[in-house]
This record gives C-alpha cells, sequence and structure tokens, in this order.
C-alpha cells in the first residue's frame, strides 16, 4: 500500500496510474474504520483497478469543537485494516496540508441543505462539500463510494457533483449494520456498554414504523416514532422526519411521494447517532 500525506505526492501518483489506463474507485473517510467502511472499499476494489482511501478527520465539518476532539483517532488499526483488504493508495493529509489558506468557499444547495442536518448543522454540509470536493481534486476518481447511513449526505454530493461539473460517478451504497441492527458507524466507539446494548432499539423503532405505515397518516407515524422515546432517559429523540428522497422535502400525506423515507437522529449521551428506512416505495400505503 502506499502512504501519502501530501497532495502534490498523492495527485502525482494518482495521474500517473491514469495515464497507464488505471480506474480509481475512490472512499474518503474519517479513520475509525469499521466494516461499512470494509463494505464500500471491497465494491469500489472489485469495480475498479485501483483502491484508493482516504483518512481524514475534517475540521470544518463539526458544529461543535468538542465533538471534534472526541471523534475517534485510530490511525495504527485503521492501516491494518487497509492492508488486510489490500488498498492501494492512502492518503492522510494534515489540517494544514489540506487547508492551507482560511476557508472562504460558500456553496447554496437550496432546499436540500435547509432541512433535516442541514437545519440541525449550520455550515456542516457546506465544509462536508469543501473537503469532498478537494479530495475529488487531489485523488482524481472515476467512481467514488458512498454509504447510505449519511444519506442527506450523499445527496448533497451528487448535487456538487452537477455544482461543480465533475468527471466522477458517485456510487450509493446500502446501510451496513450490526448483527442486533445498529447502523455501522465510527461513532458506535464512543457508546459506554450500556448504550451500546440499548442503541438497536433506534432501527427496531424504524422497522416498526414501517411495519405500521399502511394502516397510519404521516402525521401519526411522526407522533407514533416520537412516543416510543418519550418515556427512554437513555435516548434524546432530536427528530424523526418522512420525507421524500431527492430533495428530502417533509410530506404530509403518503400521496405527496412515490417514495417516503424516516429520517432519524438520537442522542445518546453525547453520541449523536442517525439512521434512515426506506418506508415504502412507488406508493404502496393506502392513506
Amino acid at each position: 500500500m502506499e502512504r501519502f500525506s501530501k497532495i502534490s505526492d498523492s495527485t502525482s501518483f494518482i495521474k500517473q496510474l491514469k495515464e497507464e489506463g488505471k480506474t480509481i474507485g475512490f472512499v474518503p473517510t474519517m479513520g475509525a474504520l469499521h466494516q461499512g467502511h470494509l463494505a464500500l472499499m471491497r465494491r469500489a476494489k472489485a469495480e475498479n483497478d485501483v483502491l484508493v482511501v482516504s483518512i481524514f478527520v475534517n475540521p470544518i465539518q463539526f458544529n461543535s469543537k468538542s465533538d471534534l476532539d472526541k471523534y475517534p483517532r485510530v490511525m495504527d488499526d485503521d492501516i491494518k485494516l487497509l492492508e488486510q483488504i489490500r488498498c492501494d493508495v492512502l492518503f492522510s493529509p494534515s489540517v494544514s496540508e489540506m487547508y492551507p489558506e482560511p476557508i472562504t468557499k460558500e456553496y447554496d444547495f437550496g432546499i436540500l441543505g435547509r432541512v433535516m442536518e442541514g437545519a440541525n448543522r449550520p455550515g456542516h454540509f457546506n465544509g462536508v462539500a469543501i473537503v469532498v470536493k478537494r479530495l475529488f481534486d487531489i485523488c482524481i476518481p472515476d467512481k467514488a463510494y458512498f454509504g447510505e447511513k449519511d444519506f442527506q449526505q450523499l445527496a448533497i454530493i451528487n448535487k456538487l457533483v452537477k455544482i461543480e461539473n465533475m468527471e466522477v460517478e458517485i456510487v450509493s451504497c446500502p446501510i451496513v449494520r450490526e448483527n442486533d441492527g445498529l447502523a455501522m458507524s465510527s461513532r458506535n466507539m464512543r457508546l459506554n456498554e450500556k448504550q451500546r446494548k440499548l442503541a438497536p432499539f433506534i432501527f427496531e423503532t424504524l422497522k416498526s414504523a414501517k411495519e405500521i405505515a399502511a394502516g397510519k397518516n404521516v402525521y401519526d407515524i411522526k407522533q407514533w416514532v416520537e412516543k416510543q422515546f418519550i418515556n427512554k432517559k437513555e435516548f434524546e429523540l432530536e427528530y424523526f422526519e418522512i420525507s421524500e428522497p431527492v430533495e428530502l422535502q417533509p410530506i404530509n400525506n403518503w400521496s405527496d411521494a412515490k417514495t417516503a423515507m424516516g429520517f432519524i437522529v438520537v442522542n445518546m449521551g453525547s453520541v449523536r447517532l442517525i439512521d434512515n428506512i426506506r418506508i415504502f416505495n412507488n406508493f404502496a400505503v393506502s392513506n
């Protein structure tokens, strides 16, 4: 595995590979790798000649300095996993390497950037867009792979590619879950033993909401989900929203969209967990 921390070295090496006719599959990460990341990497490796992975904890997408400070950093463990999966190139820059000058760029993602995570985490998606654009410029991928757990982020990146007219295919990959249903996330490392045992309740609630959707309207489902967390002192429900899957605008009636998705954010202590579920496709609910 080739390892680079300098932008110029990484780009030069990848350009040489592309001149040789090699295709580049890219998986950007913030480290603390888990099986969800590895699933993206395996697919990227299967569909391209070269697997490039970045590890960079991007400070400008965090709304809280304490959240940034607590983000897991386990580079030695990450490198072992990358070697096992036979990653070809690792790009792991410093903050000063990525951001030598003050950040001034501001993206407008329209209504997509003003709901859910966009509303609750001001500036977050601008930080995501800036780092993804820079990583794409550095790593020059033919395809870049992202998980559907961060569904709104995936939608933002698809819009970013259109805004910047970038020649990269964005490949969305299904959520990878633990055996008990908890969506895999680097943040799961921060859950204590009790929290980790209780956390699967989040996905259990989403599954139940999907199961009962056919007999209830949108408002009733949202109220039902909220009630599930009222007496659960270990959980703080930040939001549950039912939206269409393109611009992620809330729907008030099942007939408002052909596909409805449920999006949830729950805080367990200082750990913020997100998940989502496709409630129905092609207007399969009667209400």
